[in-house]
């Protein structure tokens, strides 16, 4: 029997937006709030849309990579990276939650408290109104509807347009390639992201790290296929395609992105939560539903400052990541980019699981920046400061 719709007058927590960011703290709040009346409203037709999250083991703890453990579809034990002077591969744990899964697993968590299909007309901080009408009110929303202008922020751009494919034969892959960069460097620092889902099907990716957010579909699918075929790969069928536009955090003012906010509380990438250099954000989502899942109130007033403190905090602490990101897109020619990543993979691994992890020591940041840069001196100087707004 299908479970009782959720009454409108009857809901705690509405989150508006049914990507990893709600997903996260939804699945969180029922795990340690089970009575807790929710609610998740998504535009779409799923949940998730069509994505692939993926983190690197160290960059949880123990305890978070068991609470979404459900929601992981694929781990492997090690990942390598391909550079023209550098190979490596490295022991570091490495997994993956695909948007089936994520769909799957929280409409199964959430009985009768997802409503898909349901674009938001208004959002105010106890209500919403849905396309249709429906108003929907709850002690408090959360606004997780992905990225919006942020003119506060200087930002750069990893875009990507991946494939699911199945091959002809047998890849031979037994681990991810995080960043294969022997390909030839266009519109930035380019790379290609290899998953491999089981003994012939891969997840394809083409990634620049680009200084303008425009995507070129039809370009990006022929250059994967011109890799597939570099590798002795043949493509019998494409599965699905995903594509997206991940921020790359440069410089600016956080004080006055959150003053340009409404006093609605937000979550993922509109609440700028995402790792400075990588784009990753499923480490953020994760920490920051935990701490919603510790307030002892869930009223708007006090997620709404939870975010807000949360976002700020993390976004000064993490200024020598938009340093080094300032040397990437604006010390380096475009098609030398590349080569700022391939020393960086020449360090220590533990240091390696630390940056990704966004919680480098001193010494790290001193070891990443010592010795003979890979950009021109005279243009590196002037990336180490900042000037806490956009260009």
């Amino acid at each position: 029997m299908a479970a009782r719709p959720l009454p409108l007058d009857e809901i705690d927590l509405l989150l508006v937006g049914g990507g990893l960011a709600n997903g996260l703290i939804a699945l969180r709040l029922r795990q340690r709030h089970p009575g807790l009346r929710l609610a998740l409203v998504e535009a779409g037709a799923t949940l998730g849309g069509i994505h692939t999250w993926s983190f690197f083991e160290q960059d949880l703890t123990p305890a978070q990579r068991a609470w979404i453990a459900p929601l992981v579809a694929h781990r492997w034990d090690g990942y390598e990276v391909r550079f023209p002077a550098r190979r490596r591969q490295l022991s570091s744990g490495y997994a993956s939650i695909t948007s089936a899964r994520f769909h799957d697993q929280l409409m199964a968590s959430l009985p009768g408290m997802v409503r898909l299909e349901a674009p938001v007309a208004r959002l105010a901080a106890d209500h919403a109104e849905l396309a249709d009408g429906t108003i929907l009110h709850a002690r408090a929303v959360i606004d997780g509807r992905g990225p919006a202008p942020a003119p506060e922020l200087a930002l750069g751009y990893q875009k990507f347009l991946g494939q699911e494919v199945v091959l002809a034969a047998p890849h031979g892959l037994m681990r991810p390639i995080v960043m294969d960069a022997t390909v030839a460097q266009i519109d930035g620092y380019r790379f290609l992201y290899v998953l491999p889902f089981s003994e012939r099907s891969l997840l394809i990716e083409d990634t620049r790290y680009a200084d303008g957010p425009a995507l070129e579909p039809p370009a990006l699918r022929a250059a994967i296929a011109e890799y597939a075929a570099s590798q002795g790969w043949r493509i019998r069928e494409v599965l699905r395609e995903e594509e997206g536009v991940l921020p790359v955090a440069l410089d600016g003012d956080i004080a006055a992105f959150w003053r340009s906010r409404a006093a609605i509380p937000q979550a993922g990438l509109r609440a700028a939560l995402f790792h400075p250099t990588t784009g990753y954000s499923l480490p953020d989502a994760v920490r920051l539903a935990e701490a919603i899942a510790a307030v002892p109130r869930l009223d708007a007033a006090s997620l709404n400052a939870l975010v807000r403190s949360h976002s700020t905090a993390l976004w000064r602490q993490r200024s020598f990541f938009r340093r080094l990101n300032r040397m990437l897109f604006r010390a380096a020619r475009p098609e030398r980019r590349y080569r700022v990543l391939e020393r960086f993979y020449g360090l220590p691994q533990p240091l390696i699981e630390r940056f990704y992890a966004a919680r480098p020591t001193l010494m790290d940041k001193l070891r990443i920046l010592a010795g003979k840069p890979p950009v021109p001196l005279r243009a590196a100087l002037p990336c180490l400061m900042e000037r806490g707004r956009p260009d």
